[in-house]
């Protein structure tokens, strides 16, 4: 399937006997760039690129799966020690990993501020509408996790027409959700519900404002984007689980939103994840490696058989990995390496490892089942919830007899996965919350999970850690943007 990627322009000034007499040739600045609908699409498309995983700048994986109870850094001791700092809760404000996601997501709200804002009367009504739509999912999509990563930010929602623009004082948390949500329903009135490759849909909008109302506890808010989003008609649980991170199955009917990679590129636009999750003999860094608690939160039957999604997402002793060989436990510091961002050496070999193709997805329609189930919950509707929930642990136990590659196909094994019954909301509250972290293990969910079930929670969860919800709830603001941004107090 095509992918949408950001095109890089190399501009060369050809010289001349008289080029002081010459008007400069190929230069756009902002005045001559956003005037025609290929400039629109072209600068929309630089917004996309913040959120792709080309560089080690985009780490969500540390606040998502290293800052949780579900991985550690792993690595060689010592490299990369900022990453241990941040799962540890020892960090401070000058930690490099703290600066990189602040400056990528800042760099992509500019981009899309620039789209929203800077368009010239020439570019054409249904273009305009289109790359708008997509910019603010897209400005929303950034501030989602910026908001969750450091609480209190500045919100910046125009370009930056002077140096005073760059200097903003931080919004309160409910100020930006209010930008996110209104972004995001703009968006969902305009956008198609279907586009190519990696281009922002109408269900993607609806599924992330579902998300978003979720987190702010707004649930019947929740409940109505996914209707509506469901009304769409597009999406499905896929039978097997594990296709959606497999390279030949992308896009496909559980894909809510995707963020697009293709390796042998240049510019450069292969998914560096793929080395640095691998382990050390494959020419990976071994790093974001499962504990040991995440593998005890899959159910397992009383004869041994486990959640099969448990050996979907990790390579573990006595079961083959990716390459067809046995796993060595020794390749990880707990025993396991996740599966998720990694592909075959058939398909990436070690030569180019860093430059994978797998697109990395950030919304499955398993997750708008969940949000569903949870949300209805919340409701004291707690028996419609187990509808969607059961949904999704259907789907899990049944590869059994989907997936032939499956040790014991054909038959599901006694006892595996079966649906909920409980209506005591406590009690499904718990279920559900576990069956977030197995079914969305490893797609950089779980710490702002954590964060949204409150501080007695988290601190259980995270006690071999330093962590203090008073003191952690949020990460500092970094102390690169507190030197340059006279409006943030230190």
């Amino acid at each position: 399937m095509k992918k949408l990627f950001l095109l890089s322009t190399l501009i060369t000034l050809a010289s001349c006997s008289d080029f002081l007499d010459e008007s400069l040739q190929g230069i756009y600045t902002s005045a001559n760039f956003y005037i025609t609908d290929e400039h629109a699409i072209l600068a929309l498309t630089a917004a996309y690129q913040p959120m792709s995983f080309t560089n080690i700048r985009n780490p969500l994986w540390v606040f998502g799966d290293v800052a949780s109870d579900d991985a550690i850094k792993g690595g060689i001791p010592g490299d990369q020690s900022e990453i241990e700092f941040i799962e540890q809760f020892t960090y401070n404000r000058d930690n490099g990993f703290l600066g990189h996601i602040w400056q990528r997501y800042y760099e992509g709200i500019s981009r899309a501020n620039d789209v929203i804002h800077r368009l010239g009367p020439n570019v054409s009504e249904d273009v305009r509408a289109q790359v708008q739509a997509e910019a603010r999912f897209l400005r929303a999509y950034y501030y989602f996790h910026l908001v969750n990563i450091f609480g209190e930010i500045p919100l910046k929602t125009e370009p930056a027409y002077a140096a005073d623009d760059l200097h903003v004082p931080v919004s309160s948390v409910a100020d930006v959700y209010a930008v996110i949500e209104q972004d995001l329903t703009d968006a969902a009135q305009i956008l198609p519900i279907t586009a190519p490759g990696g281009r922002v849909t109408r269900g993607a909008a609806l599924g992330l404002l579902a998300k978003v109302y979720l987190f702010r506890e707004k649930y019947q808010l929740a409940l109505d984007a996914i209707a509506d989003l469901e009304d769409l008609g597009i999406y499905t649980l896929i039978p097997v689980y594990n296709h959606s991170f497999l390279a030949d199955f992308q896009n496909n009917a559980e894909s809510v939103f995707e963020i697009q990679h293709l390796s042998a590129q240049d510019p450069f636009q292969g998914n560096v994840l793929n080395q640095w999750f691998a382990p050390q003999h494959e020419n990976g860094y071994f790093f974001n490696v499962p504990t040991q608690d995440f593998v005890d939160a899959f159910e397992v039957t009383e004869a041994g058989y486990a959640d099969p999604r448990l050996d979907y997402t990790l390579g573990r002793e006595g079961k083959p990995w990716i390459n067809g060989n046995d796993f060595d436990p020794a390749w990880s510091p707990t025993g396991y390496i996740q599966k998720k961002h990694l592909q075959p050496l058939s398909e990436i070999p070690a030569g180019t490892k860093g430059d994978g193709d797998l697109n990395y997805v950030f919304m499955r329609y398993a997750e708008i089942l969940l949000i569903k189930a949870e949300a209805l919950n919340e409701l004291n509707r707690s028996g419609e919830a187990l509808g969607p929930l059961n949904l999704v642990r259907q789907r899990a136990r049944e590869s059994y007899l989907f997936d032939e590659t499956i040790e014991g196909f054909g038959e599901i094994p006694d006892g595996l996965l079966p649906d909920i019954t409980t209506t005591n909301q406590v009690q499904l509250r718990e279920i559900i919350r576990n069956e977030r972290r197995v079914e969305l293990g490893f797609e950089f969910h779980r710490f702002f999970d954590l964060m949204r079930y409150g501080r007695t929670y988290a601190e259980q969860r995270l006690a071999d850690t330093n962590f203090n919800y008073d003191q952690h709830r949020y990460f500092p603001i970094p102390q690169i943007e507190v030197d340059i941004n006279n409006q943030i107090n230190n």
